[in-house]
């Protein structure tokens, strides 16, 4: 038997999480106030994804950076190359929120979007 202690990030509360991991793989999760936690659990010790947040360069905008994030949870292993690949992103402005600033990052099938409107000067 396998236990393991997690912090749920799926809100606010930061519920104290405790897995207990049988010899089959099977998952018992107790700590979790509501159903989200176990999900949380279950998914983060199978498969860690996250939403990315960053930033990219504008030019000739009212601001000198947009600020971005994946439309939708990346794999967790994959961040450090998404921050890579948006380094070297610029875009022109003006900028609208949603709007897709990156097409398939770091090969994961998922854009990045602008999530401020950005006027130009």
């Amino acid at each position: 038997m396998e236990h393991k202690e997690l912090i749920c990030i799926n809100c606010p509360m930061g519920c104290m999480l405790s897995v207990d991991i049988d010899d089959n793989g099977e998952m018992t999760v107790t700590g979790n106030n509501c159903p989200r936690g176990d999900v949380y659990a279950r998914k983060e010790l199978t498969n860690p994804t996250r939403i990315v947040t960053s930033i990219v360069k504008v030019t000739n905008g009212e601001l000198p950076v947009v600020s971005v994030k994946t439309k939708e949870d990346i794999p967790k292993d994959k961040i450090d190359a998404i921050i890579d690949e948006l380094k070297d992103i610029s875009v022109e402005a003006p900028v609208l929120i949603g709007e897709t600033i990156l097409k398939d990052v770091a090969g994961t099938g998922v854009d990045v979007i602008a999530t401020k409107n950005i006027g130009r000067v």
